[in-house]
């Protein structure tokens, strides 16, 4: 389990000392990729060096509602410092107004800034998403050449939840990637979206899921 989990810190008053602590903590337990901030990429980057875990940073985070020129700079920039992975926000006022285009360009310049460099998780937030606009916004991701869809930033009105794992990897397919990520606390949490269809984990409360316990906070 531990090699599908992105363990996560994203909260805005992280430190330096926190973020080299669960670098330590991937590298003991071999968690996919630590998830952090952009400005703690390099840190990250750092840390990892000798390791096989990857570093994954955030993109337009947590509203998605900066332009898609900033969010390819931003992605531009965590790549040459380093990131491998990047978890982008989609400007989720545009895609409930129906204007699928632009959210498809979005997503497009962000996966061209990548340059193949690092792959690209969609956040789709799909709390504030209709099953409509949840399938709208899976089929957009994977035509814009998106490696995976994910459901949460863990900061919105709510997170994973298996129906709507479900729903993603019945719309994306078998081999496009999903990320559960928001609430996920526990380690049946984390078995219940791996059986639901999710590859990957994102969650603050890695450790104690690998651990069979869990964990406190927010779960992002």
């Amino acid at each position: 389990m531990a090699s599908s989990i992105d363990h996560t810190l994203l909260k805005p008053e992280a430190t330096p000392e926190q973020i080299r602590k669960i670098c330590g903590e991937a590298k003991q337990h071999g968690f996919a990729s630590v998830c952090v901030n952009p400005v703690f990429v390099p840190l990250a980057a750092a840390e990892l060096r000798e390791s096989d875990v990857k570093v994954c940073t955030v993109i337009g985070f947590p509203l998605g509602a900066a332009t898609s020129e900033t969010k390819a700079f931003e992605t531009e920039n965590a790549v040459a410092n380093g990131a491998t992975e990047v978890d982008m926000v989609i400007p989720i006022g545009l895609l409930k107004a129906g204007e699928y285009r632009a959210v498809l360009e979005d997503i497009k310049q962000v996966v061209h800034a990548c340059k193949g460099r690092a792959l690209v998780k969609v956040i789709i937030e799909t709390s504030l998403l209709t099953d409509e606009e949840k399938i709208a916004a899976c089929i957009i991701s994977r035509h814009a050449g998106a490696d995976y869809v994910k459901t949460s930033t863990g900061f919105s009105t709510g997170g994973a939840t298996r129906e709507d794992i479900e729903l993603m990897r019945l719309t994306v397919g078998p081999k496009m990637g999903v990320k559960a990520s928001g609430g996920v606390r526990t380690r049946e949490d984390a078995l219940a979206m791996l059986q639901a269809g999710a590859t990957r984990i994102g969650a603050s409360a890695s450790v104690a899921i690998v651990q069979g316990g869990q964990g406190a906070g927010p779960g992002y």
